[in-house]
C-alpha cells in the first residue's frame, strides 16, 4: 500500500464511504489532481472499493416526532461550540487527496448551503428550529474556514461539491454530526424526556405504596387542637415520625413526647439529637418536613400545616411526605382547603380517607375600631408587621412611651425567638407587649389578647424578581389573627384589629373571606433525575440542567405544580466554576441559606471552595473568617450582621450532616451558636438603644456589602493580635488551646458589656460613601461637610462646657 495510505488512520478511511439525504449509498468520486501519479490514484481506488458503511455519527438521524404542544427549549440550550482543529504534525490527508480549498468559494458554499429551504426543512425534522440551527451553521462555517486540517470525510465532500462531482445537499450530514456535537440533546431527547416524566410522582415511593395507608385529615383553624389529637395518637404509638413546618416545632414536639415517657429523636437539616445514649435511633422522631424518611416503617406519621404543599418554595416537601411516608395511620393536619387535594391524592395511591373536622376552642372577635395611635397599645398586644423597617420603627416609638416590648422576627435565631416568646408570656415579667412579623404564624405559643396588625400588605418578589407590594393572603390573615386567644390562658377570648383606620374594612373582608382551595400540590426534581440528565449532557452546568429538565417536564397539571427553583439555580451559579462532583453540587444547592445576604453567600462559596479541595472547614478556620469572637452589638448593623453569622453557623451545621469528614468541628460550631445566641438576646433586648446609636452613627438600614463586613472583622482582627500567629500547622495541643481561649475570650467580652466598658463600632461613613459614588457628592464637598460637622459640634461642646465626647465624623487622611 502506498506511503499516503499508511499515513491515513484507519479510523478516517472509514468515513469515506457517505450516505446524503439526496443520494443515499451513493460513494463520492474522488477527484485529485492528475499530478499527484499513479501511487495517489492507487489509494482512491483501495478507499473506494472498502465501501465502508457510513460511521454512526454520519447516519440519517431519525426523525423528531413534533408536535404542537413540544415545549420550546432553544433559548435556554446552551451549545458547546466546536473549536477549529489545529495540525501539529502537519499532515492533511484530506489535502494529499483532493487538493487545497479555496476559502473564497468554500464560503460562497456553505453560505448557499445554509439559504436552501430543503435544508432548513431536514434541520427542523432532526431537532434543530431556526435559532439552533442558526447557531450550529454559524460555528460550522467558523469550524470549516479556520481549521487547518478538516476530517478527511468531510474534506472531500467539500471538495467533490466545488469540483461540481456532488451536490450541495451533501454537506448536511456532515453539519448535523456537527450540531450534535454542540447540543447533544439532538441524540437523547426521548430519553430526557422519560426522565422528567413528573406526571405520576406517587410511583417514586414503592415501599409507600406496599403498605396499606389510612390517611386521617385533622382539619380546623388556628387553636381548634386539631394538632393536639394527632399528637395523642403519635404518642400512644409504637413507633411513629412528626413531621414539622419549623425546627421549633419539632424541637418542641420532641420535648413534650420525652416528657410523656414516649422516647422521641430529633432530626432537623442541622441538628440531630438521639435519646438513647449510644445515638441507637428511637421508635419515634420529630422531623421537619424536610428530613422525613419515605424508607423506614412507623405505626403513625403526623404531617402538621399540610396547606403548605401550595408553598411555591418548600410545597414539594408537604407532597414527598404525603406520598411517601411509610406509615399505616397517616395524620395530616391543617387548613380545610387542602381536604379535596389530599382526598384525590389517596385515590391516587390506594390509600383510606378520613376526614375529622374542628371547632375553634376559643372566640375571635374582630374590633369595630382601628387602634390609630402607639398610646393606644395594651398589655396582651401582638403589633404584627411586615418588614424589618416597620420593627425598629414600632420597637422605637413604644419605647419612647415606656413601653416594654420583646420582638420576634424570621430572622432570628431559634433560641432568641423562644427567649423573646418566654419573656412576653411570663405573667411576671414587665414586658407585655409583643412586636413580630408573620414569623409567629406558626411554631410559637403566645399568650396574645389582641392582634394589631400594623398594615395589611407585604412586600414579594414576582417571578420576574421584582418587588412588589400586595395585600395579605386570607389564609395569612388569618392564620396570624388566629393566634388571638389561645385556650387555657388568661386570654382565652381574642381579638384582631388594625393600626390603621383604612386597613380595618379590608382586613374584616380577609377574615371573612372563605380561603381558596388548594387545586396543586407542589413538586421537585430529585437529584437521581438530575444525574440521569447530567449522564445524557455530561458538559452542561447544574443551572443549566435544572432548567432544560423543567422546560421538559411533563406533570400532571391538574394535580401537581413545579416549585421555584430560583434559589436552587443562584446557588448553582454561584458554585459553577468551583470543582465539585454532580451529587456534592447539587446538595450544596439545597442548603437553606437567604442568597439576599452577601456575607452569607460569600462563606457558602468558601465553604464549596474548601470541600473541592478536600480541605476541612475546621474550627480555626471558621474563626479566622468570621473574626470571631464578637462584642454585643451597638448599632442594628452589628445586630444584623451577628444573625447572619447565626446563619454561616447554621449552614456549617447543615453540611455536616451530609460532608461528616469535611465539617468534622460540629460540637465546638454548636456551642458558638449558644454563645452567638446569647448576644443576638442581648441586642434584641436593648434594641430600642440599637436604633439609637445607628440614628447617631449615621448607619440605620441592613449590612448590605460585603465591604463592611471585611472592614469590621480587619479591625477586630487587629485588636486581637493574638490570633494572627495561629494557622493551620499548629499542633493538636495549640488547637485545644485555641479552642478554650475563644470561649474564654468571649465570655470576658460579654463581662465587660455588662460593665459598660465596650467600645462603640465606628462605621458611619457608608451613607456618606453612596452619595459620593453616586455623583451627588464630590470627595472636596464631602470633606468641608465634615469639617463644618466638626466645628458646629466643637461649638455645641464648648457651650456646654466643653465636654464634648460625641465622635461624630472622622476625617480621612
Amino acid at each position: 500500500m502506498s506511503a499516503c495510505l499508511r499515513k491515513l488512520p484507519i479510523r478516517t478511511a472509514y468515513n469515506l464511504s457517505v450516505v446524503t439525504p439526496r443520494r443515499l449509498n451513493c460513494v463520492h468520486t474522488i477527484r485529485t489532481p492528475s499530478c499527484q501519479g499513479a501511487a495517489h490514484r492507487r489509494c482512491r481506488r483501495l478507499l473506494l472499493n472498502a465501501r465502508v458503511c457510513v460511521s454512526t455519527s454520519l447516519r440519517v438521524p431519525v426523525r423528531w416526532k413534533s408536535s404542537s404542544d413540544d415545549k420550546d427549549i432553544s433559548s435556554i440550550i446552551q451549545p458547546i461550540p466546536v473549536k477549529p482543529c489545529a495540525d501539529p504534525d502537519g499532515i492533511n490527508v484530506g489535502e494529499e487527496l483532493t487538493g487545497t480549498l479555496k476559502k473564497g468559494d468554500l464560503l460562497k458554499l456553505l453560505n448557499q448551503f445554509y439559504r436552501r429551504p430543503e435544508i432548513k426543512r431536514l434541520a427542523a425534522e432532526n431537532g434543530l428550529d431556526d435559532k439552533l440551527f442558526h447557531q450550529a451553521y454559524v460555528n460550522f462555517r467558523r469550524y470549516c474556514m479556520e481549521s487547518d486540517r478538516l476530517p478527511v470525510d468531510l474534506h472531500v465532500v467539500l471538495s467533490d461539491i466545488l469540483q461540481e462531482a456532488g451536490h450541495v445537499d451533501d454537506i448536511f450530514p456532515y453539519f448535523v454530526r456537527h450540531a450534535r456535537v454542540m447540543f447533544p440533546h439532538l441524540d437523547c431527547m426521548d430519553d430526557l424526556r422519560k426522565i422528567s416524566d413528573l406526571r405520576h410522582p406517587a410511583n417514586w415511593y414503592p415501599e409507600a405504596r406496599a403498605f396499606q395507608r389510612k390517611i386521617i385529615y385533622h382539619s380546623g383553624p388556628t387553636n381548634s387542637g386539631k394538632t393536639y389529637h394527632a399528637l395523642e395518637r403519635f404518642l400512644s404509638a409504637k413507633s411513629g415520625v412528626y413531621c414539622g413546618p419549623l425546627r421549633l416545632l419539632a424541637n418542641e414536639v420532641f420535648n413534650k413526647s420525652n416528657t410523656a415517657g414516649t422516647p422521641c429523636d430529633l432530626v432537623t437539616g442541622e441538628e440531630r439529637q438521639y435519646v438513647n445514649p449510644e445515638n441507637e435511633p428511637s421508635g419515634h422522631v420529630a422531623c421537619t418536613v424536610e428530613m422525613t424518611s419515605v424508607t423506614t416503617p412507623y405505626e403513625v406519621a403526623v404531617i402538621d400545616e399540610i396547606q403548605m404543599m401550595r408553598d411555591k418554595q418548600r410545597g414539594w416537601a408537604w407532597t414527598r411526605a404525603l406520598l411517601g411516608v411509610c406509615a399505616y395511620e397517616v395524620h395530616v393536619c391543617g387548613e380545610g382547603s387542602c381536604i379535596d387535594l389530599v382526598k384525590e391524592l389517596a385515590l391516587v395511591t390506594g390509600d383510606e380517607f378520613e376526614v375529622r373536622k374542628y371547632k375553634r376552642l376559643t372566640p375571635l372577635k374582630v374590633l369595630n375600631e382601628a387602634i390609630g395611635s402607639f398610646d393606644r397599645i395594651k398589655p396582651g398586644d401582638c403589633i404584627v408587621c411586615f418588614g424589618k423597617n416597620d420593627i425598629y420603627h414600632v420597637s422605637r416609638q413604644l419605647e419612647r412611651r415606656g413601653v416594654e416590648v420583646a420582638v420576634i422576627y424570621g430572622t432570628l435565631p431559634p433560641g432568641t425567638k423562644i427567649a423573646q416568646a418566654q419573656k412576653f408570656n411570663d405573667p411576671d415579667n414587665t414586658c407585655k407587649v409583643l412586636v413580630a412579623t408573620d414569623a409567629i404564624g406558626m411554631g410559637l405559643n403566645l399568650n396574645i389578647k389582641r392582634i394589631v396588625f400594623y398594615s395589611v400588605v407585604k412586600p414579594t418578589i414576582n417571578e420576574k424578581g421584582e418587588k412588589e407590594i400586595d395585600v395579605i393572603p386570607p389564609s395569612t390573615a388569618l392564620q396570624i389573627g388566629g393566634r388571638a386567644g389561645r385556650y387555657g390562658t388568661k386570654h382565652e377570648e381574642g381579638e384582631v384589629t388594625t393600626f390603621k383606620s383604612n386597613d380595618l374594612p379590608l382586613m374584616r373582608k380577609l377574615l371573612s373571606t372563605p380561603i381558596d382551595p388548594v387545586e396543586q400540590a407542589g413538586i421537585h426534581p430529585t437529584a437521581e433525575q438530575i444525574e440521569l440528565f447530567a449522564y445524557h449532557l455530561p458538559k452542561a452546568t447544574l443551572s443549566n440542567l435544572i432548567d432544560i429538565f423543567v422546560t421538559l417536564s411533563e406533570l400532571d397539571n391538574e394535580k401537581y405544580f413545579m416549585c421555584h427553583i430560583d434559589d436552587f439555580k443562584f446557588l448553582a451559579d454561584m458554585i459553577e466554576h468551583v470543582p465539585l462532583q454532580l451529587r456534592v453540587r447539587y446538595v450544596f444547592c439545597c442548603a437553606p441559606i437567604m442568597r439576599k445576604q452577601p456575607f452569607i453567600c460569600t462563606m457558602f462559596l468558601k465553604y464549596a471552595r474548601q470541600c473541592s479541595r478536600g480541605e476541612p472547614v475546621t474550627l480555626d478556620w471558621l474563626c479566622r473568617q468570621l473574626g470571631w469572637p464578637f462584642t454585643p452589638p451597638q448599632v442594628i448593623n452589628d445586630l444584623v450582621h451577628l444573625e447572619n453569622v447565626f446563619d454561616v453557623l447554621d449552614l456549617y451545621m447543615w453540611l455536616s450532616y451530609r460532608f461528616i469528614d469535611l465539617f468534622p468541628d460540629v460540637n465546638h460550631v454548636r456551642d458558638m451558636q449558644t454563645e452567638l445566641d446569647e448576644l443576638i438576646q442581648v441586642g434584641v433586648y436593648n434594641i430600642t438603644r440599637l436604633l439609637r446609636n445607628s440614628e447617631t452613627a449615621i448607619s440605620t438600614g441592613t449590612l448590605d456589602s460585603e465591604d463592611d463586613f471585611e472592614v469590621r472583622r480587619r479591625s477586630q482582627k487587629a485588636e486581637q493580635t493574638h490570633d494572627d500567629d495561629f494557622d493551620d500547622t499548629d499542633d493538636v495541643a495549640e488547637v485545644k488551646s485555641r479552642k478554650h481561649s475563644l470561649s474564654a475570650e468571649f465570655k470576658n467580652a460579654r463581662r465587660s458589656q455588662a460593665m459598660g466598658g465596650s467600645k462603640v463600632s465606628s462605621g458611619g461613613h457608608r451613607l456618606a460613601d453612596q452619595l459620593v459614588k453616586q455623583g451627588l457628592l464630590t470627595r472636596d464637598m464631602l470633606e468641608r461637610l465634615r469639617d463644618e460637622l466638626t466645628e458646629e459640634g466643637n461649638e455645641k461642646g464648648q457651650g456646654t462646657g466643653g465636654n464634648n465626647k460625641n465622635p461624630g465624623y472622622i476625617r480621612r487622611k
